[in-house]
């Protein structure tokens, strides 16, 4: 297995196929390894780069999650770019991965050459998809699935870790709220924004959740472009995974 260091501890990382790199972006509460199928597909055509978050997976653990949780994983990444001298990366990022890919595009463009940022909350927390989240997590806890899921992604110490994510969830939209230190105008990358119109967590909301906030991160961005699938719940590229892979294919190609 292979890591490198941050912040003094260990993050696991794992990459396979050749050509173009393409980094997988993890969402919260899970791991690397909600990529496993799609990365086999991806290898096929790009060098695929998987990482743990620290916290998370198979790379050291934290006791707290800072309460600005995906920029402090951005910077993870951006070290772990420069320490094997990446550039010009595609990204994709999933969920809360889809903020930290933006997060590493506008505080490294010379590093991101396109970015596809999948079924995200938007440019700021929503206090609605917040508490409903909440809800969510006391109740997947107790869902044997969901135990299933978590432990796959994690280990033994799962729980521990899916507390230590809504704990910070509940301080960043406590103390914080926005989710990038830079305005969304300074990306200078190309974004493809995707999500489900049956997305189970946004439709809690408003059923046209996806078409207004994208729209609005559309009006500040010189180069962005939004793919909505009306089928799949959350996130998009695991529940529309042949549509997903295929569409994806197609962006990054070009």
């Amino acid at each position: 297995m292979s890591y490198y260091v941050y912040d003094d501890k260990k993050i696991y990382y794992y990459e396979t196929g050749s050509g173009h790199p393409l980094l997988l972006l993890h969402g919260n509460t899970a791991s690397s390894k909600m990529f496993a199928q799609i990365a086999e597909e991806y290898s096929k055509s790009f060098k695929v780069i998987l990482i743990d978050y620290l916290g998370h997976g198979l790379s050291d653990r934290l006791e707290i999650f800072p309460s600005n949780l995906w920029f402090y994983e951005a910077q993870q990444v951006i070290a772990f770019l420069r320490f094997k001298q990446y550039t010009d990366v595609n990204i994709i990022g999933s969920s809360g991965g889809a903020i930290v890919a933006l997060n590493v595009a506008l505080e490294a463009p010379d590093l991101v050459k396109k970015v596809i940022a999948d079924s995200f909350e938007g440019e700021k927390a929503d206090e609605a998809f917040t508490k409903n989240l909440l809800a969510d997590r006391e109740k997947a806890k107790n869902d044997p699935n969901a135990q299933g899921f978590y432990a796959y992604m994690h280990g033994q110490d799962w729980e521990q870790i899916v507390d230590n994510d809504t704990d910070a969830i509940i301080r960043h939209q406590e103390e914080i709220g926005a989710f990038f230190h830079k305005p969304l105008e300074e990306l200078r990358c190309e974004l493809l924004l995707t999500g489900s119109k049956e997305d189970s967590f946004m439709n809690s909301i408003s059923d046209d959740y996806y078409e207004r906030v994208y729209g609005d991160i559309l009006k500040m961005i010189p180069k962005g472009i939004m793919h909505l699938f009306p089928k799949g719940d959350h996130p998009a590229m695991i529940s529309n995974f042949k549509e997903f892979y295929e569409r994806s294919i197609e962006y990054l190609s070009n």
